[in-house]
């Protein structure tokens, strides 16, 4: 596979600690825990469905079950863990109304969804306020056919395989999507950045990567170009008062400024606190017990 493991002067850190891991992982030295923890897909297979998404939240919380999780996975037993969705966002996702499309000098007038793991199996919210937002400035939207996890869990782990097998179940899909004059957006800053960076690095001479990478945008990336475009609604009427908004750490290595801090100042009667530092959690890494334990 013609895949980039390798460190370079462009990559930086994240990149000589996935060679590290890699070399970890060819060696055997990650354990089935991690690889299940990285395997989003996985468990996310859960959500959605009746009766079993809410046993298996309800034995999530109890202290037999975390304590069995910390033995077996390595996640902490007070560690915070998202639950899983009653229903997934690519199940209940209402469909786009038929709105004309309106090409910007900027942005494509058409939107593709990527729902990114988390928002399909843990915060379908996510993903419904994004799709209420575009149906409110008469963006017409689709969701991706289908989807797999980005592989940014796996690169993290240094399971570059297993990146692979991702790269070549999603970029056949989204590729087309490029090609047919789509915006590809996704929610979630780790799977952006997967497309628009990661990839593309490890890739750099597949032209469907590059493409995908030139079609994808994080949606408030996207919102304030169409605002540029002047296709975008501004009349904002209800004021939010005090808000504190936290810059993701993959969303400032995207290098496309403080789009969100840009959208909510426009907000009247609304003040924003931006906090530029990083949460500390790191995915998988946050919720593992040699992380979160204390003396």
């Amino acid at each position: 596979m013609p895949l980039r493991a390798a460190a370079s002067v462009e990559r930086g850190f994240p990149a000589h600690h996935a060679a590290c891991q890699g070399h970890q992982v060819q060696k055997g030295e990650v354990t089935a825990g991690e690889k299940f923890l990285a395997s989003t897909d996985v468990h996310g297979q859960f959500a959605g469905i009746p009766i079993v998404v809410q046993v298996v939240n309800a034995v999530n919380q109890t202290k037999p079950a975390r304590a069995v999780m910390e033995n077996l996975l390595g996640v902490d037993r007070q560690a915070w863990l998202p639950a899983l969705a009653t229903r997934k966002f690519r199940t209940a996702a209402p469909k786009s109304k038929e709105y004309p499309v309106r090409d910007g000098a900027k942005t494509p007038g058409k939107v593709a969804i990527y729902a990114t793991c988390f928002v399909n199996y843990n915060e379908p919210g996510i993903g419904h306020d994004l799709l209420k937002v575009l149906d409110h400035n008469e963006v017409p939207y689709v969701l991706v056919r289908k989807e797999k996890c980005c592989g940014m869990p796996k690169l993290e782990l240094g399971d570059l395989a297993s990146v692979d097998a991702s790269k070549n179940a999603n970029i056949p899909v989204l590729v087309n999507y490029a090609k047919d004059g789509y915006a590809i957006l996704s929610a979630v800053p780790s799977c952006t950045l997967m497309f628009k960076q990661e990839l593309p690095l490890m890739y750099p001479d597949d032209a469907d990567v590059q493409r995908v990478k030139d079609a994808m945008w994080d949606p408030f990336e996207y919102l304030m170009a169409r605002k540029r475009d002047g296709l975008l609604k501004i009349d904002f009427s209800r004021p939010l008062g005090q808000v504190s908004y936290h810059i993701p750490c993959h969303g400032r290595v995207q290098n496309i400024g403080k789009k969100t801090e840009e959208m909510l100042k426009m907000i009247p009667q609304t003040t924003v606190n931006t906090v530029e530092r990083c949460s500390g959690h790191a995915g998988t890494f946050g919720v593992k017990r040699p992380t979160t334990s204390r003396p």
